[in-house]
């Protein structure tokens, strides 16, 4: 039996809708893209079928926003809005499916749309925001396979798995918890189906491009994991990973909370309690491995669907209403941790009463303002000055002339702004502009950005410093900006053995 939304239903839903849209596209071009947006442009300015770091999904999805719409913030920020958009509706459908009504789904929405994870989440061209939603549009077959008893969703349940496999890996860490949470239930037997078995395979055809591409280039991703293990991942606790899980969604932890322990211990609700224990096992898996703690989040719009479902059928009359108060009055304070409403400068005073849980960076450290903002601010900066470098440049020694950059944010940020003038892809050895970096150069003169000379003064006989960026939120604050021309003899020579040396992680 198909379960649809009544008209009341479809206004609770249309309202929230829209109210995402406006809260986003009112906030989401306050601050400069993020240093990983620059990237995914890059990417789409380059498609392939995968990169150093990701799957080709983010790049291909930001090419379809860029002809579409245009090359602007708001375009490139457009897709993470509209698949939080359609989550509200996948949620609001989870909760019908569960047997919630009109309170259940304005509550789980409530969750869903304060959610300062969620709101930063689709506020940033980032592959999380569709891994999040092809880890709930999952769940929604999911429930849809145990409700109808309908093997076919087999196949919508594995090509979305395969789909957001060629977005984010971390859906196999899901789809693995699913499964695992499937053959211990009760719905053991739904996997005895030949639509299983073409679902597996309708999911391994939409990998394989990828797959034959980690493998040309001798699995890069491996070599990713392995760097942001030993860069990112060695700081994480696994009591700073606990608490998190409970801060992400503060507002909603009532909702997600009464979800999760209703349907593990419930036993009316035993139906559905595979949901429950595969996002425990997810959680868990992630812990041991780890992960960063947003990792989980693709867990939790579930949960609140669920919550919502559990706190309608389950709470007294007068608890609902007090619940989506709490709801709201808890999460205003925190919008300005979700969206970009202040102006940086207030935005260091707002924070530095919670800056231990709000601006600790991945590396550890807490500082002035959260690390997704400092990653929004300096680019334009940073851009202005190796644009305003390279267009005073007579034309025969721009031709003769290359851009280098310390890494893949820099690199991307100057890709994106020096496009209207025409600057050279900047050569970088840092993701995957070190795939694309040339294995030599004939060039004579340098752009340079770095934080620091480096080598730079032993081989070239001059070097002007033509700018560096005083922004004290950037996170590169005091990155400078060389002009270098009269390469020593040994330039083009250390170039070719430096790019030959770490393009071989790459070769096979």
């Amino acid at each position: 039996m198909k379960i649809s939304l009544s008209r009341k239903e479809w206004t609770i839903v249309s309202i929230f809708i829209v109210l995402k849209l406006l809260i986003h596209f009112f906030t989401n071009t306050n601050y400069d893209l993020h240093r990983d947006s620059f990237l995914y442009f890059s990417l789409s300015e380059n498609l392939d079928w995968g990169y150093a770091s990701v799957p080709p999904f983010i790049g291909f999805i930001t090419k379809v926003s860029t002809f579409l719409f245009g090359y602007s913030k708001f375009s490139l920020n457009l897709f993470p809005v509209i698949v939080g958009a359609i989550s509200i509706l996948l949620i609001a459908l989870i909760v019908k499916e569960l047997g919630g009504k009109s309170t259940a789904i304005i509550i789980a929405l409530m969750a869903f749309f304060f959610s300062p994870a969620y709101l930063r989440s689709n506020s940033l061209l980032q592959p999380v925001s569709f891994d999040q939603f092809f880890w709930l549009l999952s769940a929604y077959f999911f429930v849809r396979l145990i409700n109808s008893q309908n093997t076919k969703y087999w196949i919508l349940i594995m090509a979305t798995w395969g789909v957001g496999f060629m977005n984010k890996y971390l859906v196999a860490g899901y789809a693995f918890s699913f499964l695992v949470a499937l053959l211990i239930s009760q719905h053991r037997r739904l996997v005895l189906s030949k639509y299983f078995l073409i679902g597996v395979f309708t999911g391994f055809i939409i990998v394989i491009p990828n797959l034959f591409w980690q493998y040309s280039h001798n699995w890069p991703v491996v070599h990713h994991f392995s760097e942001l293990n030993q860069n990112q991942l060695v700081n994480v606790s696994a009591i700073g990973f606990i608490i998190d899980q409970f801060v992400m969604n503060f507002p909603a932890l009532v909702v997600w909370l009464t979800g999760l322990v209703v349907f593990l211990f419930f036993r009316k609700e035993q139906k559905f309690s595979v949901l429950a224990v595969a996002s425990v096992l997810v959680i868990t898996l992630l812990l041991f491995v780890h992960g960063k703690s947003y990792y989980t989040l693709g867990a939790y719009t579930m949960l609140m669907a669920m919550g919502g479902y559990a706190i309608e059928k389950y709470y007294y009359r007068f608890m609902k209403p007090v619940v989506m108060v709490m709801i709201a009055l808890l999460a205003i304070p925190l919008m300005p941790f979700s969206l970009p409403i202040l102006s940086l400068q207030a935005m260091e005073k707002y924070s530095a009463p919670m800056g231990d849980l709000t601006n600790r960076w991945e590396d550890g450290q807490v500082h002035a303002i959260p690390q997704d903002y400092a990653d929004m601010t300096g680019w334009k900066e940073l851009s202005d000055i190796v644009i305003k470098t390279y267009i005073s440049l007579p034309p025969d020694i721009q031709k003769n002339c290359i851009i280098y950059t310390e890494n893949y944010g820099q690199a991307g940020a100057i890709y994106y702004y020096g496009m209207p003038f025409h600057l050279p892809r900047p050569i970088s050895f840092s993701d995957n502009f070190l795939i694309w970096a040339p294995d030599t150069v004939v060039h004579e003169n340098l752009i340079y950005v770095n934080d620091e000379l480096g080598d730079i003064k032993f081989l070239f006989k001059d070097y002007v410093l033509k700018g560096e960026v005083k922004n004290r939120y950037f996170r590169e604050n005091g990155v400078q900006v060389y002009f270098c021309s009269q390469p020593v003899s040994d330039f083009k020579k250390f170039y070719k053995m430096k790019a030959k040396e770490l393009k071989k992680v790459y070769t096979r």
